[in-house]
């Protein structure tokens, strides 16, 4: 019994440790807008994100369709699956319905 409360708490706290790092970050989004799509957008990050409210990018990233809508919004633009959950993020933040603005 105490081997299997012993695997039990090791690998609940190893599962809580790999969740957090596989967690997307919308700063990270940002820095990647900027960097990867803002040239070939030819515009802000303000004005790609309010593109959608946060229910339709959700929607568009739950069908699995992300990095489609960007190839729409930005014909130019290649974005790397890596980086789709990042992008996502800073998306939904900054969407029209949300009332943040960034500061790209």
């Amino acid at each position: 019994m105490n081997n299997i409360t012993k695997f039990a708490v090791a690998s609940l706290l190893g599962l809580t440790l790999l969740s957090t790092t596989a967690m997307a970050d919308v700063k990270k989004g940002q820095k990647i807008y900027l960097k990867k799509l803002k040239a070939p957008c030819g515009f802000s990050g303000a004005k790609f994100a309010h593109k959608h409210t946060q229910d339709e990018w959700e929607s568009i990233n739950e069908a699995g369709k992300f990095a489609a809508e960007v190839k729409k919004l930005c014909p130019k633009a290649k974005i790397k699956a890596k980086y789709v959950p990042h992008v996502y993020d800073f998306a939904y933040e900054y969407a029209k319905d949300s009332g943040n603005i960034p500061s790209c």
